[in-house]
């Protein structure tokens, strides 16, 4: 017997909701069994569809994954001692902590039952047959590649790539209006790192210094020599001379955030000296992280 129009009707409808419950449009979906293949550092690999018990081994795999509401059920971090990092806010409290980025723990990795493992070729190669046996394991090349597109990287391993777009579409957009609103066009900043006695510059390609260009600064000219950063010794310290100077820390607020070498030239190099948060300048690669380093960089401007 056909059925009533109104059970057929009702039926299409639900079908529909359904679909439309699946996630966000351009994302995948399907069943707990559904795989996809995703282009990585070692080649095509087959992950879950959907991954629901995610571990990743870098920093812009987590925040990512958190700015994805993707919660990792682990994460290695840069210091055991400092943890998940303090800017991700409630979903890091709830990530496990499974060693660090240079040596994650394979035993605390399995005890997390991942469907899905994140790491770095130029980190974790050595690792890589080990954590496959764990779970299906994609890597990406460097962390040292532009930011952004490792950023995509975890989007299409994560089968969400329309938002991961949405995500750098506000970043940059956040950016834009950041130079406009204080017409930084024409103007340098660096940032500076004070590490093991030395002080590291970053460049246009590195995760701050493409951020403060994305705002519409100028990182000064020099030879970057093929890299993100370059190490300066202290009696060079001059030569991190801009018109804004941000200088990460572990306290901004502490004494001694400003190394000697620095407050000895403050005055009349520095004028415009800023300490901020190292966590996020520095290990808080990815969407979340770029918003928060401009909300820095929008703090100082109205000063």
């Amino acid at each position: 017997m056909t059925p009533p129009r109104a059970v057929v009707a009702l039926a299409a409808l639900l079908t529909l909701i359904l679909a439309g419950c699946s996630g966000p449009a351009g994302d995948a979906s399907g069943s707990a069994d559904a795989t996809r293949t995703v282009a990585t550092a070692r080649g095509e690999v087959t992950v879950p569809a959907a991954p629901q018990r995610v571990v990743v081994l870098e920093p812009v795999q987590l925040d990512t994954a958190v700015a994805l509401d993707a919660e990792p059920v682990g994460a290695a971090v840069l210091s055991e001692g400092t943890g998940v990092p303090a800017y991700l806010g409630e979903p890091g409290t709830r990530v496990t902590v499974v060693g660090t980025v240079a040596a994650p723990d394979l035993e605390r990795i399995a005890a997390q039952q991942p469907d899905l493992i994140l790491g770095t070729e130029s980190r974790h190669a050595a690792l890589y047959d080990r954590l496959s046996a764990i779970a299906p394991t994609a890597f990406l090349a460097s962390q040292a590649d532009p930011w952004r597109d490792n950023v995509r990287f975890v989007g299409r391993a994560l089968g969400r790539e329309a938002g991961t777009e949405q995500l750098l579409t506000r970043y940059e957009d956040r950016c834009a209006e950041v130079a406009r609103t204080h017409d930084t066009a024409g103007r340098t900043a660096q940032m500076i790192r004070p590490r093991d006695g030395l002080l590291t510059l970053y460049g246009p390609t590195s995760f701050a210094g493409s951020t403060l260009e994305c705002a519409g600064f100028t990182i000064p000219a020099r030879d970057w020599e093929n890299s993100i950063s370059v190490d300066l010794s202290p009696e060079l310290v001059q030569q991190a001379r801009a018109d804004e100077v941000f200088l990460t820390a572990a306290d901004p607020s502490a004494a001694s955030a400003v190394p000697p070498s620095v407050a000895a030239v403050r005055g009349q190099a520095f004028p415009r000296l800023h300490p901020v948060d190292q966590s996020v300048w520095i290990t808080g690669v990815g969407p979340l992280g770029g918003q928060k380093v401009l909300d820095d960089i929008e703090r100082v401007l109205a000063r």
